[in-house]
């Protein structure tokens, strides 16, 4: 018999993942169903994605009610959300007006069965397929028919998620970025069950919500968490070399690159025990694809309780405002130098470019998908692709023929579509 919602989500965390063309689909979803009927979304999971997503759908005008079974939880989210909305105020970005708007377009509960008429539904819960899957047989037996069940996943397969339900074809990702309300970019995963109907109805509410709208291809990552590996993991595979350090390597992409922060940065803000969760899951999930082999230094530093700013140490230590207090000693004048920067961020730079034309390659998304994905998910200075054509073809596949004959690792494999297209004079966007 299985478990009661009520009983699953006492047992597990009720928090979201902060990280992480199809084949042949149904043609149709049950009733006479287009965009202009997602008036009412149910949200479950009162965390800092669950509320995020319902200060969306609340401003763009939805009647929205934010599950969770903890009273607690619920209290914080709705004190959160009025804290937001003064400030907003204070900058006037928006009138006292439009706050009171957003904040009745809100309703808290506690029952599942309360979502009972919404029009779409997405959950923002652990990141535990068992657990979603339960939660949407439950919630299935009280929406209608119509009612789109959406996952706010990161890493999970939508099909798995979509094979619990009676209709499977009404499921789908929407996979928002933290926070919900800042982050342009939301990644849309239809399953290989799901409807032409839901996914464009999806796409529509999404993009009607304000938000720019990647469509992704249901595989382990999907675009951002996929293509941006390489940011961190030949990051940490300089570092283990011993060719630079931490700071070093910040600094590359920093001032070479135009990123706003390092790698390193950028793990101890995600989380170090997040970030390397979702580096071992995509690892797993691709069959162990050297491509994205975890680092024993991000692992060690994780056993260590060195989780960045949240435990006050990672890479760098920080004060009790997350600030950062002290940096690694100075290497060598050598270091600074202009040209040895350019290298680290090359060889960065190259392996991102590599990952995306595989993407595209791969029909993980369109070429202005993936790099929306990167620009507007995890705020690069340029798309990946577009990137590419600046550098040229004979750049990239020079770069990763380099690494692969220095280390003759299968991890530097350079990809079929950089070598197409430079054999053929071509550019992703030219």
């Amino acid at each position: 018999m299985l478990k009661s919602v009520s009983r699953i989500l006492k047992e597990n965390n009720n928090q979201c993942h902060p990280e992480f063309a199809c084949a042949e689909r149904s043609r149709s979803i049950q009733g006479s169903f287009n965009m202009t009927n997602i008036k009412n979304v149910g949200i479950i999971g009162a965390g800092t994605m669950g509320s995020g997503i319902a200060q969306v759908a609340a401003t763009a005008g939805c009647n929205v009610k934010l599950f969770d079974l903890k009273q607690e939880a619920l209290d914080k989210a709705k004190s959160s959300l009025e804290k937001i909305m003064n400030r907003l105020v204070e900058k006037g970005r928006i009138t006292s007006e439009e706050q009171h708007r957003i904040q009745e377009n809100i309703s808290y509960v506690s029952s599942l069965k309360e979502l009972e008429d919404s029009n779409m539904t997405i959950e923002a819960i652990v990141e535990n397929l068992e657990v979603k899957q339960k939660v949407f047989q439950e919630l299935e037996g009280y929406v209608d028919d119509d009612c789109i069940i959406a996952s706010n996943t990161s890493s999970l397969s939508i099909a798995s998620i979509a094979a619990s339900l009676k209709k499977p074809e009404r499921c789908v990702g929407i996979h928002f970025f933290n926070p919900a309300p800042l982050m342009k970019l939301v990644e849309v995963i239809p399953a290989i069950q799901t409807s032409d109907a839901t996914l464009k109805i999806s796409e529509e509410t999404i993009k009607n919500w304000g938000k720019v709208v990647a469509v992704a291809k249901d595989t382990p990552g999907f675009i951002v968490n996929r293509v941006a590996r390489p940011f961190y993991g030949e990051a940490l595979r300089i570092y283990e070399e011993g060719i630079a350090d931490f700071e070093t390597i910040d600094r590359a992409m920093k001032e070479v690159g135009g990123f706003r922060m390092g790698p390193f940065e950028l793990m101890d803000f995600i989380g170090n025990d997040v970030n390397y969760t979702v580096t071992e899951t995509v690892f797993a999930a691709f069959y162990f694809d050297p491509r994205y082999k975890p680092a024993f230094t991000q692992k060690r530093f994780s056993e260590a309780g060195y989780l960045g700013r949240k435990s006050g140490r990672g890479y760098y230590q920080y004060d009790a405002q997350g600030k950062i207090i002290s940096r690694h000693a100075e290497l060598d004048s050598a270091s600074h130098k202009k040209e040895f920067s350019t290298e680290i961020f090359e060889r960065i730079l190259v392996m991102l470019i590599n990952e995306a034309a595989d993407a595209l390659f791969l029909n993980i998304a369109s070429a202005k998908d993936i790099d929306n994905a990167m620009t507007k998910g995890v705020n690069y200075p340029k798309g990946l692709l577009a990137w590419a054509d600046e550098k040229g073809m004979d750049w990239c596949v020079e770069k990763m023929d380099a690494l692969y004959n220095l280390y003759h690792e299968d991890r530097y494999r350079c990809s079929p579509l950089l070598r197409r297209m430079r054999e053929k004079n071509q550019s992703f966007f030219k």
